[in-house]
């Protein structure tokens, strides 16, 4: 029988709203079983930036890379969030190691191709060391992944967040019973994303497809569906979305994909 791994995925907004992070990471420090934290940080990176005088290039809701925009990343998902987090969990008696996808060679990328826009330094993941992870966690750590990858000869990448806690929860289905939660500050996908109460809570492959025909999910939300998706169709057990309280025994509304 598998042992139980937890991966949540919390959001730039719960990383800068401190008091909900720390009921989070309260929460967190409490999931029974192994447990895999990964983090984003965008928001920061943003204000960081603009503190240096580095310009930050969205296009098609998506961050342009460059090599001074990859230094910001490298500093602030790297060391001052991971850091931080690793730091507050410690305090909380969970034994956090803080990880990029270079650290131990846990998750190896290639550079986006070009196509109709060059996102630069963004990296689409290739490979997930499981084994690697797996001798982390059966040491007793908890690993905290920011948003880096690296494609093994030197080269660091800003790699989506969503992504990478979908490609640790599908390369590690085979050893482990996975559930990946992506955590945010809304209490789930919502039918009315100006009511906080029109929690959709069961989402399969079908109503998905009949939400974004309705472009009721739309933006922020469809690469945690995307990726979402794609776990369950990598043997991932479950996915849910919401915002902290999924983490507790007694969670509130939460939306669970299925396929």
């Amino acid at each position: 029988m598998k042992s139980k791994l937890s991966i949540v995925k919390i959001g730039g907004n719960l990383i800068g709203n401190q008091e909900a992070l720390t009921y989070a990471l309260e929460l967190f420090s409490k999931v029974e079983g192994h447990k895999i934290l990964v983090h984003g940080g965008g928001k920061k990176a943003t204000e960081i930036s603009h503190l240096l005088g580095i310009e930050s290039k969205i296009i098609q809701g998506r961050r342009i890379t460059d090599a001074k925009s990859l230094e910001v990343a490298v500093m602030v998902y790297g060391g001052l969030i991971n850091k931080t987090l690793v730091a507050q969990l410690q305090g909380l008696g969970t034994n956090a190691i803080g990880m990029s996808g270079a650290d131990a060679n846990t998750i190896l990328a290639h550079r986006r191709p070009i196509k109709e826009v060059d996102f630069g330094y963004v990296g689409d993941v290739d490979t997930v060391n499981k084994k690697h992870i797996a001798q982390l966690l059966e040491a007793g750590f908890t690993p905290i992944f920011c948003a880096l990858t690296h494609d093994g000869k030197g080269q660091l990448f800003n790699t989506n967040a969503d992504t990478i806690a979908a490609e640790l929860a599908a390369g590690l289905a085979p050893i482990y019973e996975t559930t990946l939660f992506y955590c945010f500050e809304k209490p789930g996908v919502l039918r009315n994303v100006s009511d906080e109460d029109s929690v959709i809570e069961h989402i399969n492959s079908k109503k998905y497809e009949q939400l974004l025909e309705k472009k009721v999910i739309s933006d922020g939300m469809l690469p945690k569906m995307h990726n979402g998706f794609y776990a369950l169709h990598h043997n991932v057990r479950q996915v849910n979305i919401g915002n902290e309280t999924m983490l507790s025994r007694i969670p509130l509304k939460y939306t669970r994909l299925t396929l």
